[in-house]
């Protein structure tokens, strides 16, 4: 009987127990912040592929002030909108109450099962009174909205108010500050139960109380305007949440019995986010606070334990209402289901409420999973998703897609990986409206509406053909995933680390190369040293070897297995004046020391002339050129070439590959005016193709060496796919700025009418010249090229140096007016790709479009090196990342030579190691012990195999030459002093042990023949007592 009585009770304790698992427990919440934030799917992609379940409410919604207008038509009354903004709108919007029917053709055209929309309260009730006769025409009106859905097959989830009180109820009572508005809208809500509920199934009170009470009530930035501040928006949303209660609790006794509906309330919020990812115990509670001062403030009474957070109970004291403990059960668990706003008129407001390191974040996955934690697994309808367009952007919203594509799969993750019950997802909004205090500057609608036409013409943007799309999909199904290809890149295949400038340590390792004196220790017994007078030493001048820093460096470098070295020169130190007057030898003879040691290593250089940089003040040029105005100066031109002479004179023969310029399409970004920009990219071609013609006269004493220019080289992919002529014109005008402004005039197209002969693309000049035109310009901002200077230019590359390491999305800029000298387009990213911490988009196959792209333009007779690609990652060690990122777009260069015929010739890892924090380097920095990373073994492996080969066995290229790392080898290199006091004491103690052996040794000897004489002498004493005894 006990052992019976002890099992009901254990299982009584589990059930308890798996009951508040599923229930969820106030507080709880703020455990999405201690545990790890979501990875993405996976590193190929961040976006689930998946589909919502069956019977999923795919929806989108309206209100009716935003929408209706027909403001005084047909008897309605006024609204305290519609006195708040009687100066400041023509209160026809977008007329649905007139053009319902294009509303529903509209929601046809999509594909939805249900749509959200509000009664108009002053509508039905002018005066606010429903006890009082309703206005029947509006009846009717809804009746129509209602039973032409239904037939459609369209669910009616219906609002019961969304903001627009009567005008009178403001006036007579003071709104919502009164609590005689909750009897009224029990009443209100009483009537439309019974008139609509035959056909309703989802009921929600009303929308977003939270902005009534802070924005309406508060601040004054809705109506009715008043700013009666705190203690006006507690007293309010005290009375919106037990209004809400009354309406719940009157649907529950007297309508869900023959209804069968569910009735809920609309909350918005925000979420939030510690900055820079540090959840501490500091951090996750003052998330948690800010989440409950904003959806916790309604949340905690209706769907949690009837009472407000005791956050907010701490921080407003008195000022708060209390709930009797009557009203606490009362108002306890008033919603059937969870219904959430994540717009941006919550996450615009969120952006005063964080505080202390707090950053508002659009991931609704994650809020989704902090409703669940905190109040329990409950259904949840998304009532309001989406963002706004400037009113600018008309029907062409391509943002808008990619937003909308990230709510919908965070949504779509909170069900497939997080389990939550989601109900339906609203799109918000179905039409352009009145965008409360935003007015017409914004629009949010899915369809477009002509508010200048009478009929309010109603088109859909390229946000509800996407939108359709899901839906018809049911999510975003399977896609087949990007085949590998098998196979090894060429044996001279350059496996390269690029770096920026090299850094120069004149210094070698030991003061024995640079002082002469002679010193004493301890010679006046203050334990100094102390240089002797008048004794002087020559001093041996340092060897390349003698410099550490190049040992380490390099040591590093061989240890990858890389074959090939990116660095660049500093030009500002090696001229400090910019001209031959002033040369620093001292820099030659260090760059000339990295060249020889590279060379001993078997190793080959890709030195860089000018390495531009963005920090202030000199562009990496030297100061006197960029105060003479840099390159916008043709001077700068010719003091390039005389640099460019020096540098081949004194490291050319070590040197098989140069870049003059590194990233000249990044450089005339800093120019701010268009025709600077323009200039400077002149100049610097004319810089380029001088060296280059420079080195080929030059030639005869360098053998084999090749001249580039490296270009910043991303991909460009059509942002919207539903407008696919105009954006595809937009993405090749934008490589042509990017890329074949600077490659044409130094190579030929494939294309013989697109053939620039030495000049800039013929479509981009016949661009620029219209775009002058059109804007009344007298001539295109492009500058020309004289003969002399198209033949200097003609033929004068190498080989194509790219540097390559993202994809971006380009559209047309058809939103605002643009300088002529642009390429006028707008560069996005889709916020569903797989992304870095410094918000690089993973996108592999890029590469190989880039690749087939300058190829298919300017044929495959020039090898193309990749110059330089990687990605930021913050890990220490394990940089899982970037070894996807090597493996990744290491396959897609593969696939370029193998499957499409661009010729080339390697690749360059950005870059050997880390500046300080972790980043792009393959080792730490030298303040972290310059540590080896994951990454580099992957890099090593795909070196050693020379690729993807289909059997590893059978391919030897390089394997015997493959340095392996030696990490004994770099310690003894670190500390040469220890190595050397090690070794000292190493001597000393076989000296001391061979001392020791050789005098214990020398013992035994004397002893053995010590005791040897004293054996001969007894035995001669013996003899002669023998012989006298004789």
């Amino acid at each position: 009987m006990l052992t019976q009585q002890l099992t009901c009770l254990l299982l009584c304790l589990w059930l308890v127990n798996s009951w508040h698992r599923v229930a969820g427990s106030i507080g709880d919440g703020r455990l999405m912040w201690q545990k790890p934030k979501p990875v993405p799917i996976s590193l190929e992609q961040s976006l689930l592929h998946d589909t919502f379940p069956p019977g999923f409410l795919w929806g989108s919604g309206t209100s009716a002030f935003q929408t209706e207008g027909s403001w005084d038509q047909d008897g309605k009354g006024a609204s305290i909108w519609d006195h708040f903004t009687q100066s400041k709108m023509d209160n026809v919007a977008g007329d649905s109450y007139t053009h319902w029917e294009d509303d529903v053709q509209a929601l046809e055209y999509l594909g939805v099962k249900s749509y959200s929309f509000s009664l108009s309260w002053p509508r039905l009730f002018p005066d606010g009174n429903a006890k009082s006769p309703p206005i029947e025409p509006a009846v009717e009106h809804y009746n129509r909205l209602i039973n032409r859905l239904v037939e459609k097959q369209i669910e009616p989830i219906v609002t019961i108010h969304h903001w627009d009180l009567p005008l009178v109820l403001q006036e007579t009572y003071g709104g919502w500050k009164n609590e005689t508005l909750i009897r009224l809208f029990g009443d209100y809500a009483a009537f439309c139960f019974r008139t609509f509920g035959d056909r309703v199934r989802y009921w929600l009170t009303m929308h977003n109380p939270y902005l009534v009470a802070v924005q309406g009530y508060g601040m004054g930035v809705h109506a009715p305007g008043e700013t009666g501040g705190l203690a006006a928006s507690l007293v309010v949303a005290h009375n919106l949440i037990r209004a809400h209660a009354k309406a719940w609790h009157t649907y529950d006794t007297h309508y869900r019995p023959a209804q069968k509906g569910k009735v809920s309330i609309v909350l918005g919020s925000h979420w939030v986010e510690p900055q820079k990812g540090q959840s501490t115990a500091t951090d996750v509670h003052l998330c948690q606070q800010s989440m409950e001062a904003v959806l916790g403030w309604f949340a905690n009474p209706i769907l949690g334990d009837g009472d407000y957070p005791s956050s907010l109970k701490i921080k407003h004291g008195g000022l708060l209402p209390v709930f009797s403990n009557e009203e606490k059960l009362w108002v306890k668990k008033t919603a059937d289901f969870f219904s959430l706003s994540f717009g941006p008129n919550n996450l615009r407001l969120g952006r005063n409420l964080p505080h202390f390191g707090q950053a508002v974040s659009p991931d609704l996955r994650r809020i989704l999973g902090w409703i669940k934690l905190e109040y329990g697994d409950l259904q949840i309808l998304v009532a309001e998703g989406g963002w706004f367009s400037e009113a600018s952007v008309g029907r062409e919203d391509t943002v808008a897609i990619y937003l909308m594509k990230r709510f919908i799969n965070n949504v779509l993750q909170a069900v497939r990986l997080d389990g939550i019950r989601l109900l339906g997802y609203t799109a918000w909004s179905l039409v352009d409206g009145f965008e409360w205090n935003y007015n017409y500057s914004v629009r949010r609608g899915l369809f477009y509406v002509d508010f200048t036409h009478p009929n309010r013409t109603r088109t859909p943007k390229t946000s509800a053909q996407y939108y359709r799309q899901i839906i018809a999909d049911n999510g975003f199904p399977q896609v087949e995933p990007s085949s590998e290809v098998k196979g090894h890149f060429p044996c001279d295949f350059q496996w390269g680390i690029a770096d920026s400038t090299l850094q120069v340590r004149f210094y070698p390792y030991s003061p024995q190369f640079t002082d002469p004196n002679v010193y004493s220790w301890n010679w006046t017994g203050d334990g100094s040293l102390h240089a002797i007078p008048g004794v002087k030493l020559h001093t041996k001048r340092s060897q390349c070897t003698d410099y550490l820093a190049i040992r380490n460096h390099l040591n590093l470098f061989a240890s990858t297995g890389a074959t090939h070295y990116r660095f660049a020169l500093n030009w500002s130190l090696i001229l400090p004046h910019g001209d031959l007057s002033s040369v620093n030898v001292e820099a030659l003879r260090y760059y000339r020391c990295v060249l020889t040691e590279l060379k001993k290593l078997d190793l080959e250089a890709l030195v860089i002339l000018y390495y531009p940089t963005r920090k202030a003040p000199h562009l990496g040029l030297p100061e006197v050129l960029h105060g003479c105005g840099g390159w916008l100066n043709y001077s700068t031109v010719e003091a390039f070439q005389d640099y460019a002479s020096l540098c081949y004179q004194e490291l050319g023969s070590l040197v098989r590959y140069w870049i003059t310029v590194n990233e000249p399409n990044r450089l005339t970004d800093i120019y701010s005016d268009v025709n600077e920009q323009h200039r400077a990219a002149h100049n610097l071609l004319l810089a380029h193709a001088k060296a280059w013609r420079l080195h080929e006269r030059m030639s005869s004493r360098q053998q084999g060496a090749m001249v580039s220019l490296a270009l910043h080289a991303d991909w460009a992919e059509p942002a919207n796919p539903f407008l696919l002529e105009s954006h595809a014109a937009a993405v090749e005008r934008f490589l042509l700025f990017e890329l074949a402004r600077f490659l044409d005039p130094l190579l030929s197209t494939d294309d013989e009418e697109k053939q620039g002969k030495g000049d800039y693309p013929l479509e981009m000049k016949a661009y620029l010249k219209e775009r002058a035109r059109l804007m009344g310009q007298p001539s295109s901002p492009l500058p020309t090229f004289t003969k002399s200077e198209r033949e200097e230019l003609k033929g004068a590359l190498s080989f194509i140096a790219l540097n390559h390491f993202t994809t971006r999305l380009v559209s047309p800029n058809t939103g605002q007016q643009n300088h002529p000298g642009n390429h006028d387009c707008l560069i996005l990213s889709d916020p569903t790709w797989p992304s870095s911490n410094m918000g690089q988009a993973l996108v592999p196959w890029g590469l190989r479009k880039i690749l087939r792209w300058v190829t298919e333009r300017y044929g495959g007779a020039r090898p193309i090196i990749i110059t330089a690609s990687g990605v930021d990652d913050q890990a220490p060690v394990k940089d899982t990342m970037r070894q996807h990122y090597l493996k990744t777009y290491l396959q897609e260069a593969l696939k370029a030579r193998q499957l499409d015929g661009v010729n080339l010739r390697g690749f360059y890892v950005w870059k050997l190691q880390d500046d300080h924090i972790p980043q792009y380097g393959l080792f730490s920095s030298t303040h972290h012990q310059s540590k080896a990373k994951a990454s580099i073994d992957v890099y090593k492996q795909i070196i050693t195999l020379s690729g993807f080969p289909k059997d590893a066995s059978l391919h030897t290229c390089r394997s015997s030459e493959v340095r392996p790392a030696c990490s004994f080898c770099l310690w003894m290199s670190k500390n040469k002093a220890l190595t050397v006091f090690g070794c000292c004491l190493m001597l000393t103690a076989v000296i001391f042990t061979a001392l020791v052996f050789s005098t214990v040794i020398t013992r035994r000897n004397y002893m053995k023949g010590r005791k040897s004489r004293v054996n001969i002498m007894s035995r001669r004493r013996r003899g002669r007592g023998s012989s006298l005894l004789m």
